[in-house]
């Protein structure tokens, strides 16, 4: 098996911009599945199946918003493996209801021309046997509109109404500077593409961290959106992203309103019973060989993320 050709792949089927900028590819599957009357894929319990890895922080927030909305049944869930091969994404034994071995085999059953990444998280419709969604930054908030008749009761309102709008700005400052800012940092070809990436990572994060200063959440004493999409970033910061991405200005420790926020958060069940810090690691150290050519997995670093 050669795991140095799973990156070839992805820098293959990215692109880059000017000074060697990373892009990152446009997501290829983007129905909506919906509570509307007549939708063509209709929000129904059972009927989809979400594919992840604990590793990737794209699908890690998915798991954290089904967990915190009670969506476990109705959404059942298919785990790959964080290691990944010149095939993709694969799962430890093939999956109980698709029968797949590889991700790939779901793309390319819904799209035999597909030449991408075969990316998670993904949504599998079992009535129609094909590939959904890939569209990541759409997965949670159709679990939290879509399937609301499906909630636990007492499960929180994590994109409430009045406040969509604030939550989608912030939202889309978060994903550019930060979620992607890290990759910006991390895959850059050129100094200065990763000087202006690291440099707007930082410069978010002192705003969240000013932010922090006065509030518990993004948002005040609620969950939102907002905390479920900057959390994984958060979660693999100073375990992979610090070092491996070479975002080395500041850890996470040292922000200590950043750092309070992500403790509490990581003490809620959803949130740290669904961080796996081994499998993080393992991914992105074994399978990013075009950042990390030995694949030497490092033994740190020693953090507490227990609150005092």
């Amino acid at each position: 098996m050669d795991e140095t050709s799973t990156e070839d792949r992805i820098m293959k089927n990215a692109e880059f911009g000017g000074g060697g900028a990373f892009v990152r590819q446009a997501n290829r599957f983007t129905a909506k599945i919906s509570a509307d009357p007549g939708a063509e894929f209709p929000a129904e319990p059972g009927r989809y199946r979400l594919f992840v890895s604990y590793a990737c922080p794209w699908a890690h927030r998915t798991l954290i918003v089904r967990r915190l909305l009670g969506l476990e049944e109705a959404i059942p869930v298919g785990v790959v493996d964080p290691i990944r091969d010149e095939r993709g994404w694969r799962f430890p034994e093939p999956d109980p209801v698709t029968g797949a071995s590889f991700l790939s085999e779901l793309y390319l059953a819904t799209d035999p021309s597909f030449d991408g990444r075969y990316t998670v998280p993904c949504v599998w419709d079992t009535a129609t046997g094909r590939l959904v969604t890939n569209d990541f930054p759409e997965i949670t908030t159709t679990f939290e509109t879509a399937f609301a008749a499906w909630h636990a009761p007492g499960a929180p309102d994590l994109y409430p109404q009045a406040l969509r709008g604030e939550i989608d700005e912030l939202n889309a400052l978060v994903y550019a500077t930060v979620n992607n800012g890290v990759y910006k940092a991390g895959f850059a070809k050129e100094q200065g593409a990763y000087e202006d990436a690291a440099r707007a990572l930082f410069a978010t994060l002192d705003r969240l961290e000013e932010r922090l200063s006065d509030r518990r959440f993004l948002f005040g004493d609620d969950l939102t959106e907002a905390d479920v999409r900057l959390y994984p970033t958060l979660a693999r910061f100073d375990a992979v992203y610090y070092s491996h991405f070479k975002c080395n200005v500041r850890r996470l420790v040292d922000h200590p309103n950043l750092w309070r926020y992500a403790r509490e958060l990581h003490a809620i069940p959803a949130f740290g019973e669904t961080t796996d810090l081994d499998q993080i690691k393992r991914h992105y150290y074994v399978t990013q060989r075009n950042v990390n050519p030995t694949g030497v997995v490092p033994i740190g670093p020693e953090i507490d993320w227990n609150l005092r």
